[in-house]
């Protein structure tokens, strides 16, 4: 028999814990909320065990334990095919490492019921960590500046991989060059097959090189050559490839694949990078695994090969949970869960460019499910995405995980087409205070947290930082067309730290197409740079519609706090935009209709221009705004006067007043002007609630790394200090 443990299991309406309480108070009889947490405490669960000293024949009780989750999952399997669920389940996984050879895979055979769910969970005070790759062991040095270890299944054929993670950080695949980026002199297309559509079926590009990109790839062997990965940066994309032929006669190299898209082709002003070759083997940090079986590593200052821990991946995912449309996943939690170590493997084809590297999978795949949640979990050091809820999911919850060093994005939710029916069109995932740090490092222009085509959900709390794209995208419909996307919450986020110079039309917050009903609000938003154009805070790019976006606080972006490249209807309303790099506010495309309503907000600043692009021109209703230049210079929109602007209806009722931040520069935009705020009908906003909630403990990790910060400010000040500046 096994052991029965008490499961304590509250109705989740959304709210933590203590609130749900405090409301049962406010609405029940004392009798009758003893009664209630009476009748909880006497639901019990079935409680099996895992432990790394476990084996998965065993019966799974504390004394004899299983070995894995997979084990768990099939014991839990066992024990209902004698009957129907009639009690929770919990499984209980003690401390330690444990080692995913395969991806686990659920189905609807392993849901639980809302009464009796099933739960995977840490041992109290347990950090069980699950890994997705091997331990390479038995490093040895070549000389004090480089060490190599022998993989026989590398040696055999039998094992390749593309990542690795030294030191619980993501070592560098050999490349040229060690920083920055190279551009080409020249790109040409040949088409060979150009098939129906837009884009050409088959072509080769020819990449023209400078004379000292072309002397560097000269000196390359054959097998570098062959194994050379190029990384192009080209606006919002990336596009990956081997190289088909290096041409000594052209001072070229080639590469094959899909033709290139007409509105995000390469060019010259294109970045890339050459990775994966030894002779790029030559800076701390870096590594080259040879198919002959040696995997050749340069150290950082300080490492040491006796206390060097080195993981390599040998899956990509972690779990896979795929219902059906007659039989779904529901009612699954994993809480205190870490998950590390999964890779990503270009195929021989390379990767087309897509954008926010939208068919990439995820280490976690969720298809038809109901109230699947994962709660204070670790997802790191991957070579794709942490999770997605892709198809027919619903009542979903990501709550207080940390999501770090990805290959690609953190949160994707929704399915990339329309290939169901109504009810299969995702929606109510909740996304709630979690910390979304560090990604991109396979695919750039993957973003942090992304909503496809799906609808109802709340992003709320969740801190967003150092990713080289958008942190928060919603929408995937472009233009007016038919949209999913509605309702969507996005409010009380932190995004900051974002871009990085390397990629260009991006924002903190994204949006796309009809999303009537979607709320961007009481986010903070700040230091996005784009590589060129691009870099907003808030941006409604192509269709976006029916959005509000109220109570945010953007400041420190490139381009500005916010640009409507085309859309209807939008609301953009008290909110304190505050000293952006190039511009405060821009819109592009003139349309008929009204683009947006542009009232209540407050532009300070004493950098870049009020306004940009076509906003002197553009459709859109502006009123009972307050603007300020520090500097003393005339508000201007664009050539405009504002007694002109003014003459044209627009912001007749609006102040050039100073806000008299009671400190800007330590972030303290409380304002002293209360007359001028109170005129324009302004209504403070609680900033400092964006971001994680919780513990002390759960607030500090959230803080962003200042050494990051100072390298970030460092990198924005170079390239604003360059004469071409873009």
């Amino acid at each position: 028999m096994c052991r029965k443990t008490t499961y304590y299991r509250f109705i989740d309406v959304g709210i933590p814990y203590i609130e749900q309480i405090l409301v049962m108070k406010s609405t029940l009889s004392l009798g009758m909320l003893v009664m209630s947490l009476w009748w909880s405490e006497q639901t019990v669960a079935q409680t099996f065990f895992v432990s790394p000293t476990g084996k998965d024949n065993n019966p799974g009780t504390a004394a004899l334990p299983l070995a894995s989750l997979a084990g768990a999952r099939d014991r839990i399997r066992q024990s209902r095919s004698v009957g129907p669920v009639k009690e929770a389940v919990r499984v209980v996984v003690k401390d330690g490492r444990y080692f995913i050879t395969d991806p686990i895979l659920f189905s609807a055979q392993d849901s639980g019921t809302e009464v009796f769910p099933v739960v995977y969970t840490a041992e109290k005070g347990a950090k069980p960590v699950f890994y997705g790759g091997k331990e390479l062991k038995g490093f040895e040095k070549v000389d004090d500046q480089l060490w190599r270890v022998f993989i026989p299944e590398v040696a055999q054929g039998k094992w390749q991989f593309e990542q690795l993670y030294v030191n619980g950080r993501r070592a560098v695949r050999a490349r040229f060059p060690n920083t920055g980026f190279y551009k080409p002199r020249a790109v040409k297309e040949m088409v060979i097959t150009q098939g129906p559509g837009r884009v050409a079926d088959t072509a080769v590009q020819k990449i023209s090189l400078y004379p000292d990109q072309f002397a560097l790839l000269k000196t390359l062997g054959t097998e570098d050559l062959k194994t050379a990965v190029l990384t192009f940066y080209h606006k919002w994309d990336n596009t990956r490839k081997k190289i088909l032929k290096f041409s000594v006669e052209d001072t070229a190299v080639y590469i094959t694949g899909k033709g290139m898209k007409s509105w995000n082709p390469l060019n010259k002003q294109t970045l890339f990078t050459v990775e994966n070759v030894k002779a790029g083997l030559d800076t701390g940090g870096e590594w080259y695994l040879e198919k002959e079986g040696y995997l050749y590593y340069k150290p950082l200052p300080g490492e040491s090969i006796e206390t060097t821990v080195a993981y390599a991946p040998v899956v990509e995912q972690f779990m896979i949970l795929k219902g059906s449309s007659s039989a779904g996943i529901k009612n699954i939690q994993f809480e205190n869960l870490s998950f590390r170590v999964a890779g990503y493997t270009m195929p021989a084809s390379g990767n087309e460019p897509m954008q926010a590297a939208a068919f990439v999978e995820a280490t976690v795949m969720l298809d038809y499910t109901a109230n699947v949640q994962f709660i204070n979990c670790e997802i790191a050091h991957t070579g794709s995405n942490a999770i997605w809820f892709r198809k027919a999911c619903a009542n979903g919850k990501i709550q207080q995980c940390y999501f770090h060093d990805l290959g690609a994005g953190a949160v994707k939710i929704g399915e990339i087409g329309l290939t169901g029916t109504q009810a299969e069109i995702t929606t109510r995932i909740t996304v709630d205070n979690n910390i979304m740090r560090s990604g991109g490092f396979v695919f750039p222009c993957a973003v942090a947290l992304v909503i496809f085509n799906a609808s109802d959900n709340i992003l709320t709390h969740n801190e967003i930082a150092d990713f080289r794209y958008s942190g928060i995208s919603a929408g995937w419909s472009w233009g007016y067309g038919p949209s999913v996307a509605k309702r969507n919450k996005i409010e009380f986020n932190h995004i900051h730290h974002l871009g990085w110079g390397v990629l260009s039309d991006m924002g903190g917050v994204y949006t796309l197409g009809k999303s009537e009903g979607t709320s961007v609000s009481n986010n903070v938003i700040h230091h996005i740079y784009a590589e060129t154009y691009g870099g907003w805070g808030l941006y409604t790019d192509e269709g976006s519609t029916g959005i509000a976006m109220e109570n945010n606080l953007v400041y420190a972006c490139k381009s500005s706090a916010f640009h409507q490249h085309y859309g209807q209807d939008n609301t953009i309303r008290n909110n304190i935009f505050y000293n952006q790099i190039r511009a405060q506010l821009e819109a592009s495309r003139i349309e008929p209709h009204v683009g947006f309503r542009f009232s209540r907000n407050v532009v300070s600043f004493f950098r870049g221009d009020l306004t940009a692009s076509r906003w002197d021109s553009f459709n859109l209703q502006a009123d009972s705004n307050l603007y300020w230049d520090s500097r003393g210079k005339e508000i201007m929109i664009r050539k405009k006067t504002f007694a002109q602007w003014q003459q044209e209806g627009k912001d007749v009722h609006s102040l050039i007043a100073d806000p008299k931040f009671v400190n800007a520069d330590k972030l303290d935009f409380r304002m002293k002007n209360k007359q001028a705020v109170s005129q324009i009908g302004f209504k403070p906003f609680d900033y400092s609630k964006a971001g994680v909630y919780g513990s002390k403990s759960w607030r500090n990790l959230a803080r962003f790394n200042p050494v990051l910060s100072r390298e970030f400010d460092a990198l924005v000040d170079a390239l604003e200090k360059q004469p071409n500046k873009k």
